[in-house]
């Protein structure tokens, strides 16, 4: 099984980074709109809060994080967002002291889980490693619409390779969510990094694949971004497809975002 420690320390990295921006916000300003309809900067924290708390349920109290899925099941098109109502509607103040002391409950319990352990999730169990690093995209993902309703530019890091890699390994996840058969054969997947390295998955000698900036992949899976407006390429029907139901995350398709063009 991998080592948990490195993407841990990322995903604290990636979490400080934003707790830095939302920290020095004025209460008037967490109730800023952000890209997904309906949602403030409160309700995003919120949303991580919470899932901060199932994550740790799921690690520490496999019983406990049942009930949470038996939730989620009831009501498979709202719980989410009933989730983050709740958390917004408290003080700003007292919302990110919830969020920083999720945070280091569920960092403490992944540094001290069982090497091989796996847990719960919505999806398929997960490994710590695994835990972490769905963690780690989505503080970014929503850290983004955080930035955009700020007016802050968050510039991408190296953190971007464990959100890219995720991307990559829920390929099949995402055409089981669409009720579609995943290919049978694995694609190769090429990505320029923020640093201008290459990351690359996938047997080098694929039929298909998909070439592009790393940052446009994760705004991809992550469903930042329009497939329209970023620079990604596929090369092969079934590669074609998999970059319109992309997702990195669990749960149903998401809604995604609109293309540039259509807006206004």
């Amino acid at each position: 099984m991998p080592d948990p420690t490195p993407v841990i320390d990322d995903l604290r990295e990636e979490s400080e980074e934003l707790d830095a921006l939302v920290a020095r916000l004025s209460p008037a300003r967490w109730a800023l709109a952000t890209p997904a309809p309906g949602w403030t900067v409160a309700h995003q924290i919120a949303h991580l809060a919470w899932t901060d708390r199932s994550a740790l349920l799921a690690v520490t109290d496999e019983d406990g994080f049942r009930v949470l899925v038996e939730k989620a099941l009831a009501a498979p098109g709202t719980f989410v967002d009933e989730g983050a109502e709740e958390g917004a509607s408290r003080a700003p103040d007292e919302l990110l002291e919830d969020w920083r002391e999720g945070r280091r409950r569920l960092e403490a319990a992944l540094r001290a889980s069982a090497p091989g352990a796996r847990f719960p999730w919505y999806g398929p169990p997960m490994a710590a490693a695994s835990m972490a690093t769905a963690r780690l995209m989505e503080t970014w993902a929503h850290g983004l619409d955080i930035a955009a309703a700020t007016g802050v530019t968050r510039p991408p890091t190296a953190r971007l390779r464990h959100v890219a890699r995720l991307g990559v390994r829920t390929r099949d996840f995402a055409y089981a969510a669409h009720g579609l058969t995943p290919p049978p054969e694995p694609f190769r997947v090429e990505l320029t990094g923020p640093d201008g390295d290459r990351w690359t998955y996938g047997p080098e000698d694929a039929g298909q694949r998909v070439t592009g900036p790393a940052l446009d992949f994760c705004l991809l899976v992550t469903q930042r971004a329009h497939r329209a407006d970023l620079a990604l390429t596929a090369d092969g029907p079934d590669a074609d497809r998999w970059l319109d139901i992309a997702q990195a995350f669990a749960g149903p398709p998401g809604a995604g975002r609109e293309p540039k063009g259509a807006r206004g």
